[in-house]
């Protein structure tokens, strides 16, 4: 269909662009956690997240409510791309996924390789890969990186998603209510039954939508996931009069609504709830307790394994081509980005750990040294890696 062709470079642009200004953000709000909680003003700081607003803890409310929009708009843009997008076929789907598979695999070995008993429920900590914050990194770099490999990036980063919101479901369940999932198939099924029946307008959805994530936060499965399941009921396709015009798709209307409250609110006030690590209170050992070692060696040495080496392993077989213009150096580098695994590495630790605040630390810990040191190595090495890139993606 037309509707997603309409200056594709231009939306993808601004796509890029958005979450990368977005991932900037949210660095400043990792940092500034960090520093309150080392400060004095980090009793206060503790007693702030646990304060209650209603039935919930502010902290609650930001990873259960907040959330549940960021998911919202991570399950429009899988959508979106698996339709008609950059994923919209397989020879497109191929190398991302293909990297995508190595780097969730290889760094949750990494972690079991240093974690067993209660502490290898932490397995899948390492293995999402952050695209905000990655795509900051890029944009720091100009047009040193070819638009190909940004595009490969994303890609990644959304099949990437996709893997957590599965890894979530089936594996950071508590228990359920059947009566509550009950409730919430009803409402799916309601949901789905609007979208066929041809409902373009956002209103509706975003009611109903609202009802099943009371269902599902009720039910036992994460409250988040009400936002994926949400987003896929959401129609692609526009009004009956005007189908071809991407203003009219209802999932591109709540597409474009969501970035910039997302990437500049939301996802920046959930590093600033959950990235504060108080290191002053925390014993020596925890630098290099397994739980510690196992999520930034997952993130920093795992991801570039995993992601570097199937890639290549794929082009070498036939597989899959080398995104164009990109150098194997610029793999590399771009390998390294995506052990930057802050958003959703930090959700899966609270979910993984939610009843043990050391366990917890020391993950935070692995996760922001991790993710730094891989940022800067990607950086750094994007930044002296060569390619023939007419196609680079200006500034």
């Amino acid at each position: 269909m037309a509707l997603l062709r309409v200056k594709p470079l231009s939306a993808l642009r601004q796509f890029l662009k958005g979450q990368a200004s977005g991932g900037i953000i949210l660095m400043v709000a990792a940092a500034l956690a960090m520093l309150i909680a080392n400060s004095p003003l980090g009793r206060a700081y503790e007693h702030l997240l646990h304060s209650r607003i209603g039935p919930l803890s502010l902290h609650h409310w930001v990873n259960d409510g907040l959330m549940a929009v960021f998911f919202l708009l991570v399950g429009l843009e899988i959508k979106r791309e698996v339709m008609d997008g950059q994923l919209s076929t397989w020879p497109r789907r191929i190398l991302p996924g293909i990297a995508a598979a190595g780097g969730m695999a290889v760094p949750a070995l990494v972690y079991l390789a240093f974690n067993g008993g209660a502490t290898a429920r932490g397995w899948a900590i390492p293995a999402a890969t952050d695209i905000a914050f990655a795509l900051g990194v890029i944009a720091l770099l100009g047009n040193r990186v070819p638009i190909s490999l940004r595009v490969f990036l994303t890609a990644l980063a959304i099949i990437d998603d996709l893997g957590a919101v599965v890894i979530i479901a089936f594996f950071y369940t508590a228990k359920l209510s059947l009566i509550d999932l009950g409730g919430a198939a009803a409402v799916t099924i309601l949901l789905f039954a609007l979208n066929r029946s041809g409902v373009r307008r956002l209103i509706p959805y975003l009611l109903i939508g609202t009802l099943l994530w009371l269902f599902v936060l009720r039910s036992g499965i994460h409250a988040t996931l009400a936002g994926v399941i949400l987003a896929f009921a959401i129609p692609l396709q526009g009004t009956p009069r005007k189908p071809d015009l991407e203003e009219h798709s209802p999932l591109h209307r709540l597409e474009h609504l969501l970035h910039w409250p997302v990437g500049f609110l939301i996802v920046p006030l959930f590093g600033l709830v959950n990235a504060g690590v108080p290191l002053l209170g925390l014993r020596a050992e925890a630098l290099v307790a397994p739980v510690t070692l196992g999520v930034g060696l997952g993130l920093l040495v795992g991801k570039v394994v995993g992601v570097f080496g199937a890639s290549m392993l794929a082009i070498r077989l036939g597989m899959a081509d080398m995104p164009a213009h990109a150098g194997r150096l610029q793999m590399l580098g771009t390998a390294l980005l995506c052990g930057i695994g802050f958003t959703m590495s930090l959700f899966i630790t609270l979910l993984a750990f939610s009843n043990d605040a050391m366990l917890q630390a020391e993950a935070k810990i692995g996760i922001l040294a991790g993710s730094l040191l891989s940022g800067l190595l990607g950086y750094l090495l994007l930044r002296v890696a060569k390619g023939d890139t007419p196609d680079r993606m200006e500034a």
